[in-house]
């Protein structure tokens, strides 16, 4: 069955006691045992919940992976991959990534001997000359990287790692299964913050993982549940709940953010524009091969950095605030907000500078969009 429909269904037929459509929340820490040595597989929900198990076999499938594990957190999840590595080993990264997960490299695992190498992974040259060094054992892209929404080839990066032994992670986020499955195109393990597009709604923080082999996917639940770094009931039901409607939500999201993107390309404050769907970006013909959407993220550059913080005041449609993916559009001010932990002259370098603007596009209507940002660039600046 196609994506759309299996997503429409996640979570349904569980419950055979009762027929229940929607998957049950299950409050519960334990279950009670049949008998000695005997379980009904649950034992305690730090290693097992019937709900958070819903979505995790409902992330799996729309990823096409063998095992999906949820979490407290996209970073969360993150941290569980991480643990596959050791002191001295080094971990490939986009350059250009969110800030917070560089924070993780940075401030957290450098301490404990993992280092970080950073690269343009949109450049597969870049990434075949640092994996010339032995000591990495693992190539962490996002995919678009986040804000400046390049594309890597995730097909020759997946060879690449794996003529060595080393294992591809691909975030996904911003693209979500509906646009782009990288297991399919190499990878062995792949995340999202489920916080962004899968919950869709800006009503729940979670991460989700999927792996393409059951071992692999093992060593990961063994973490997770030495860790307890587990997603509630509560909140896998709203992420199960938000997949539901996911493949409805995204298309309409990809459709008005060409629309605003093309908008801010013709308009004389803009002088640049980030977005994967316009055939002008470099990664637009590369993303059209390897998937089957472009996503609704937009990035784009002023010609003024004065102009910015006027920008955000006017906005009437669009909502000032951190986050992504959900019906809502946001606006965000990378330098200063998503990406304030990465050092100064690191992002100048990078193009995360003090004129650039990140838009999740929501699912209004797209004309009412462009006349938000139309009046708001052509707002005087005092």
């Amino acid at each position: 069955m196609k994506i759309e429909t299996r997503l429409a269904q996640a979570g349904s037929r569980r419950d055979p006691s009762t027929g229940a459509v929607t998957v049950p929340v299950y409050n519960s820490a334990t279950y009670r045992h049949t008998a000695l040595g005997q379980s009904t597989g649950y034992d305690y929900s730090r290693t097992k919940n019937p709900t958070r198990q819903a979505l995790e076999d409902a992330i799996a499938d729309a990823e096409n992976g063998a095992r999906g594990l949820a979490f407290s957190s996209g970073l969360a999840a993150v941290d569980n991959i991480i643990r596959l590595l050791k002191p001295a080993d080094k971990i490939l990264v986009t350059e250009d990534l969110y800030g917070g997960t560089y924070r993780l490299f940075q401030q957290v695992y450098a301490v404990y001997g993992i280092e970080a190498v950073y690269v343009d992974t949109s450049d597969i040259s870049q990434v075949r000359e640092a994996l010339k060094d032995a000591s990495i054992k693992m190539i962490f892209v996002e995919n678009p990287t986040n804000p400046l929404l390049k594309v890597a080839d995730i097909k020759a990066i997946s060879a690449e790692a794996a003529s060595r032994g080393i294992i591809t992670v691909v975030d996904n986020t911003f693209l979500s299964p509906c646009f782009q499955n990288p297991l399919d195109l190499g990878a062995d393990i792949v995340l999202h913050s489920a916080t962004k597009y899968l919950g869709g709604h800006n009503d729940v923080v979670a991460g989700v993982i999927v792996t393409k082999t059951q071992e692999l996917g093992d060593r990961l639940a063994f973490f997770q549940n030495a860790v307890g770094s587990i997603l509630g009931p509560n909140d896998a039901y709203l992420v199960l709940r938000g997949m539901k409607t996911l493949h409805l939500r995204v298309k309409k999201q990809a459709e008005n953010a060409l629309a605003v993107a093309k908008f801010l390309e013709t308009h004389p404050r803009v002088t640049k524009v980030f977005y994967p769907g316009l055939e002008s970006h470099s990664g637009h013909r590369l993303l059209k091969e390897q998937g089957r959407g472009f996503g609704a993220m937009v990035s784009f550059e002023l010609d003024d950095p004065k102009l910015l913080p006027v920008i955000l005041e006017k906005v009437k449609v669009f909502l000032f605030a951190e986050s992504l993916g959900g019906v809502e559009s946001l606006i965000t001010f990378p330098a200063v907000q998503t990406h304030a932990d990465i050092e100064p002259e690191v992002r100048e370098r990078l193009g995360v500078t003090d004129r650039l603007l990140r838009a999740s596009i929501g699912v209004e209507d797209a004309d009412d969009l462009i006349a938000d940002l139309k009046q708001a660039l052509e707002s005087e600046v005092k």
